[in-house]
Protein backbone atom coordinates (compact mmCIF):
# COMPACT_ATOMS: atom_id res chain seq x y z
CA UNK A 1 0.00 0.00 0.00
CA UNK A 2 1.29 3.46 -0.87
CA UNK A 3 1.73 5.60 2.21
CA UNK A 4 0.45 9.16 2.38
CA UNK A 5 3.50 11.47 2.46
CA UNK A 6 3.34 14.14 5.19
CA UNK A 7 6.02 16.84 5.03
CA UNK A 8 6.68 18.84 8.20
CA UNK A 9 8.22 22.36 8.20
CA UNK A 10 9.43 23.82 11.53
CA UNK A 11 9.03 27.37 12.80
CA UNK A 12 11.40 30.33 12.51
CA UNK A 13 15.00 29.29 13.25
CA UNK A 14 13.81 25.89 14.56
CA UNK A 15 15.07 22.51 13.48
CA UNK A 16 12.88 19.59 12.46
CA UNK A 17 13.60 18.00 15.86
CA UNK A 18 10.54 19.94 17.13
CA UNK A 19 8.53 17.13 15.50
CA UNK A 20 10.25 14.29 17.37
CA UNK A 21 7.13 13.63 19.48
CA UNK A 22 4.83 13.48 16.47
CA UNK A 23 3.89 9.90 15.65
CA UNK A 24 1.39 9.00 12.93
CA UNK A 25 -0.11 5.59 12.04
CA UNK A 26 1.61 3.38 9.52
CA UNK A 27 -0.51 4.61 6.63
CA UNK A 28 1.48 7.87 6.72
CA UNK A 29 5.11 8.58 5.85
CA UNK A 30 6.64 11.44 7.86
CA UNK A 31 9.26 13.50 5.99
CA UNK A 32 11.02 16.37 7.75
CA UNK A 33 12.04 19.59 6.01
CA UNK A 34 14.74 21.98 7.28
CA UNK A 35 15.38 25.68 6.77
CA UNK A 36 18.01 26.58 4.19
CA UNK A 37 20.04 29.78 4.21
CA UNK A 38 18.33 32.15 1.73
CA UNK A 39 20.09 33.38 -1.38
CA UNK A 40 20.79 37.12 -1.36
CA UNK A 41 17.61 39.15 -2.06
CA UNK A 42 15.57 35.94 -2.43
CA UNK A 43 11.83 36.56 -2.19
CA UNK A 44 9.62 34.32 -0.08
CA UNK A 45 7.99 33.03 -3.28
CA UNK A 46 11.37 32.13 -4.81
CA UNK A 47 12.45 30.50 -1.56
CA UNK A 48 9.20 28.50 -1.46
CA UNK A 49 9.80 27.38 -5.04
CA UNK A 50 13.33 26.26 -4.13
CA UNK A 51 12.13 24.29 -1.09
CA UNK A 52 9.31 22.77 -3.19
CA UNK A 53 11.97 21.05 -5.31
CA UNK A 54 12.90 18.98 -2.25
CA UNK A 55 9.36 17.57 -2.12
CA UNK A 56 9.59 14.48 -4.29
CA UNK A 57 6.44 12.58 -3.29
CA UNK A 58 3.27 13.14 -5.30
CA UNK A 59 0.27 14.92 -3.70
CA UNK A 60 1.81 15.36 -0.25
CA UNK A 61 0.29 16.76 2.90
CA UNK A 62 2.19 19.87 4.03
CA UNK A 63 2.26 20.68 7.76
CA UNK A 64 3.93 23.92 8.87
CA UNK A 65 4.45 25.48 12.29
CA UNK A 66 4.49 29.29 12.78
CA UNK A 67 6.67 30.81 9.99
CA UNK A 68 6.82 27.28 8.55
CA UNK A 69 3.02 27.52 8.24
CA UNK A 70 3.41 30.66 6.14
CA UNK A 71 6.03 28.92 4.00
CA UNK A 72 3.97 25.78 3.30
CA UNK A 73 1.09 27.95 2.07
CA UNK A 74 3.52 29.51 -0.42
CA UNK A 75 4.94 26.10 -1.41
CA UNK A 76 1.39 24.94 -2.19
CA UNK A 77 1.34 27.48 -5.04
CA UNK A 78 3.99 25.43 -6.86
CA UNK A 79 2.95 21.80 -6.31
CA UNK A 80 -0.25 19.78 -6.15
CA UNK A 81 -0.98 19.01 -2.52
CA UNK A 82 -3.44 16.74 -0.76
CA UNK A 83 -3.82 19.05 2.27
CA UNK A 84 -2.14 22.06 3.88
CA UNK A 85 -2.22 22.14 7.69
CA UNK A 86 -0.80 25.04 9.66
CA UNK A 87 -0.16 25.02 13.42
CA UNK A 88 0.40 28.14 15.58
CA UNK A 89 0.51 30.24 12.42
CA UNK A 90 -1.60 32.63 10.30
CA UNK A 91 -3.56 32.28 7.05
CA UNK A 92 -3.03 35.89 5.93
CA UNK A 93 -1.42 39.08 7.17
CA UNK A 94 -4.87 40.20 8.39
CA UNK A 95 -4.38 37.76 11.30
CA UNK A 96 -1.18 39.48 12.46
CA UNK A 97 -1.27 41.20 15.86
CA UNK A 98 -1.06 45.00 15.89
CA UNK A 99 2.64 45.04 16.81
CA UNK A 100 3.49 43.19 13.58
CA UNK A 101 1.33 45.55 11.50
CA UNK A 102 3.05 48.52 13.16
CA UNK A 103 6.47 46.99 12.53
CA UNK A 104 5.62 46.87 8.83
CA UNK A 105 4.38 50.48 8.71
CA UNK A 106 7.29 51.89 10.70
CA UNK A 107 9.90 49.50 9.29
CA UNK A 108 10.86 48.89 12.92
CA UNK A 109 11.75 45.28 12.08
CA UNK A 110 14.89 46.62 10.39
CA UNK A 111 16.09 47.82 13.79
CA UNK A 112 15.99 44.35 15.39
CA UNK A 113 19.62 43.59 16.30
CA UNK A 114 19.66 40.05 14.92
CA UNK A 115 23.33 39.63 15.86
CA UNK A 116 22.15 39.93 19.50
CA UNK A 117 19.25 37.52 18.95
CA UNK A 118 21.75 34.85 17.95
CA UNK A 119 22.30 33.84 21.57
CA UNK A 120 19.83 31.08 22.34
CA UNK A 121 17.93 32.84 25.14
CA UNK A 122 17.06 35.86 22.99
CA UNK A 123 16.35 33.68 19.98
CA UNK A 124 14.00 31.55 22.09
CA UNK A 125 12.09 34.64 23.23
CA UNK A 126 11.89 35.91 19.68
CA UNK A 127 10.80 32.64 18.06
CA UNK A 128 8.68 31.13 20.81
CA UNK A 129 7.36 34.05 22.89
CA UNK A 130 8.21 35.28 26.37
CA UNK A 131 7.49 32.35 28.63
CA UNK A 132 10.77 30.58 28.04
CA UNK A 133 13.13 30.77 30.99
CA UNK A 134 12.32 27.39 32.51
CA UNK A 135 12.70 25.74 29.13
CA UNK A 136 16.00 27.09 27.82
CA UNK A 137 17.61 23.65 27.62
CA UNK A 138 14.77 22.56 25.38
CA UNK A 139 15.30 25.52 23.09
CA UNK A 140 19.03 24.98 22.86
CA UNK A 141 18.11 21.71 21.23
CA UNK A 142 15.32 22.97 18.96
CA UNK A 143 16.68 26.32 17.73
CA UNK A 144 19.26 25.31 15.18
CA UNK A 145 19.46 28.12 12.61
CA UNK A 146 21.69 30.78 14.13
CA UNK A 147 22.69 32.56 10.96
CA UNK A 148 22.33 36.36 10.85
CA UNK A 149 21.46 36.42 7.12
CA UNK A 150 18.71 33.87 7.66
CA UNK A 151 17.27 35.72 10.68
CA UNK A 152 17.30 39.13 8.94
CA UNK A 153 15.61 37.55 5.93
CA UNK A 154 13.08 35.48 7.90
CA UNK A 155 11.92 38.38 10.09
CA UNK A 156 11.44 40.57 7.02
CA UNK A 157 9.53 37.83 5.15
CA UNK A 158 7.11 37.37 8.05
CA UNK A 159 6.46 41.10 8.56
CA UNK A 160 6.11 41.84 4.84
CA UNK A 161 4.05 38.74 3.96
CA UNK A 162 1.55 40.09 1.46
CA UNK A 163 -1.18 37.42 1.54
CA UNK A 164 -4.56 39.02 2.25
CA UNK A 165 -6.86 36.40 0.69
CA UNK A 166 -7.16 33.24 2.77
CA UNK A 167 -7.10 29.86 1.03
CA UNK A 168 -10.28 28.28 2.45
CA UNK A 169 -8.79 24.79 2.07
CA UNK A 170 -6.02 25.47 4.61
CA UNK A 171 -6.63 23.64 7.91
CA UNK A 172 -5.58 25.88 10.80
CA UNK A 173 -4.83 24.49 14.30
CA UNK A 174 -4.26 27.16 16.94
CA UNK A 175 -3.82 27.34 20.70
CA UNK A 176 -6.03 29.65 22.73
CA UNK A 177 -2.95 30.78 24.72
CA UNK A 178 -0.67 31.60 21.79
CA UNK A 179 1.30 34.74 22.72
CA UNK A 180 2.93 35.26 19.31
CA UNK A 181 -0.26 35.11 17.21
CA UNK A 182 -3.06 35.77 19.77
CA UNK A 183 -6.25 33.82 19.13
CA UNK A 184 -8.38 36.99 19.12
CA UNK A 185 -6.97 37.85 15.66
CA UNK A 186 -7.47 34.34 14.23
CA UNK A 187 -10.59 33.29 12.33
CA UNK A 188 -11.83 29.83 11.29
CA UNK A 189 -9.41 27.61 13.15
CA UNK A 190 -9.50 24.44 15.25
CA UNK A 191 -8.85 25.69 18.78
CA UNK A 192 -6.65 23.67 21.13
CA UNK A 193 -7.44 24.52 24.75
CA UNK A 194 -4.35 25.55 26.68
CA UNK A 195 -2.26 25.48 23.50
CA UNK A 196 0.62 27.99 23.41
CA UNK A 197 2.85 28.99 20.50
CA UNK A 198 4.98 25.90 21.19
CA UNK A 199 2.14 23.39 21.38
CA UNK A 200 3.93 21.25 18.78
CA UNK A 201 6.11 20.28 21.78
CA UNK A 202 3.62 20.10 24.65
CA UNK A 203 0.30 19.26 22.94
CA UNK A 204 1.76 16.50 20.80
CA UNK A 205 -0.75 13.95 22.16
CA UNK A 206 -3.64 16.05 20.84
CA UNK A 207 -1.87 16.42 17.49
CA UNK A 208 -1.02 12.71 17.24
CA UNK A 209 -4.66 11.86 17.85
CA UNK A 210 -6.19 14.47 15.54
CA UNK A 211 -3.79 14.94 12.61
CA UNK A 212 -4.63 11.54 11.04
CA UNK A 213 -8.39 12.34 11.12
CA UNK A 214 -7.82 15.81 9.63
CA UNK A 215 -5.62 14.41 6.84
CA UNK A 216 -8.04 11.63 5.93
CA UNK A 217 -11.23 13.72 6.23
Amino acid sequence: MTKIPVYFMPGLAASSSIFERIALPDVFEIILLEWEIPIENESLKDYAKRISLKISRKKPVLVGVSFGGILVQEIAEFITVRKVIIISSVKSNLEFPLRMKLAKTTKAYKLIPTNLILNVENLAKFSFGDKVNQRLKLYEKFLSVRDKNYLDWAIEQVILWDRTIVDPKVIHIHGDMDDVFPIKHIKNCIVVKGGTHIMILNKFKWLNENLPKLILA
